[in-house]
């Protein structure tokens, strides 16, 4: 009687884990299904604009909805320079953060600190826009920019990246406001990691006189090196992607300028603004061809952020 009570126990037991791998699998398979899908639902709506533009499409620098001539090259400008700007100022400030709160911070103030910064990651994006547009560009125009104008606007190489009125809102200034809303996500990343690297690697360095930024680069660093460009990847998606706030504060102009300081425009700004109003089945394809390069270029940058954790993963150990 016991045996068979096993036999069936262990019966119903090998039922439930084959019914628990085939639900966890179909779930896998579902977003896997869903990806597809919005791939190829993106590639029947923009079929028209990459039948009529071609690759000139990412060529052009037009954007005119009444002669319907358009082009992805101010919108993709825009993308990368904000992004690339948020990168810039937020890994260093994130970097200073989680080093300052897992190092430096004194115990009564880590954990209020630590709460607050992932509180700035719960705010609304659009919160972020409104104060950038009434409250920050103002400032930035009449105090910062003429300043940038003056002393970085003929240095040669880079002179031509600060040139533009001082209105505050543009390029930089977009930038500037991603990086305040990535610099939660990526801190806080870096905090959690920073974390794991167990005491007594960090105690016997500093037993061997080192000091605080040597044990974080020759210890933290490279124990948490995957986790930290993890974190700054979470970062890129984030900015890659943020439509709100860059919409208040970019100048939404369709007009291409290199300059930083120039109002420009994002892909995701140019989906907000104009996807309700396209009329005409060229102009809706050619927003849905930015929404397939706004996905190509994450799809891209995941990618290569994965190739480069696995690089990261493969060389642990091998360094000395």
């Amino acid at each position: 009687m016991d045996k068979y009570q096993n036999t069936s126990s262990l019966r119903h037991q090998r039922m439930l884990d084959s019914l628990f791998r085939g639900v966890t699998r179909f779930f896998a398979f579902l977003v896997l299904a869903l990806l597809v899908g919005i791939l190829l639902s993106l590639l029947v709506g923009a079929m028209p604009s990459i039948r009529h533009f071609g690759f000139g499409f990412f060529t052009s620098t037009a954007w005119d909805p009444v002669a319907a001539d358009f082009g992805a090259v101010v919108a993709i400008y825009g993308t990368l320079a904000t992004a690339t700007i948020a990168l810039l100022i937020g890994v260093p400030v994130s970097f200073g953060i989680a080093l300052f709160l897992t190092e430096l911070c004194p115990v009564w103030l880590k954990r209020p600190l630590g709460i607050a910064i992932e509180l700035l990651a719960g705010i609304p994006s659009i919160i972020y826009g409104m104060w950038g547009l009434f409250v920050f560009a103002p400032k930035f125009g009449d105090h910062v920019q003429p300043w940038l104008l003056e002393h970085l606007g003929d240095i040669p190489g880079v002179g031509f990246l600060f040139q533009g009125a001082p209105m505050g809102i543009g390029i930089f200034t977009a930038g500037l406001i991603l990086a305040i809303m990535v610099i939660p996500f990526i801190a806080s990343v870096m905090r959690d990691v920073f974390e794991i690297v167990p005491p007594m690697l960090k105690e016997s360095a500093y037993g061997l006189g080192a000091t605080t930024w040597e044990v974080v680069r020759n210890v933290v660093l490279p124990y948490t090196k995957t986790g930290v460009v993890g974190g700054i990847m979470l970062g890129l998606g984030r900015a890659l992607g943020e439509t709100m706030a860059v919409t208040f504060v970019i100048g939404n102009s369709s007009n291409f300028a290199i300059g930083l300081f120039e109002p420009g425009n994002s892909i995701a700004s140019t989906l907000a603004n104009e996807f309700a109003e396209a009329s005409g089945e060229l102009y809706l394809a050619s927003l849905i061809e930015l929404g397939l390069i706004l996905f190509f270029i994450t799809f891209v940058v995941l990618t290569c952020s994965k190739l480069l954790l696995l690089r990261l993963k493969k060389q642990e150990g091998l360094q000395h």
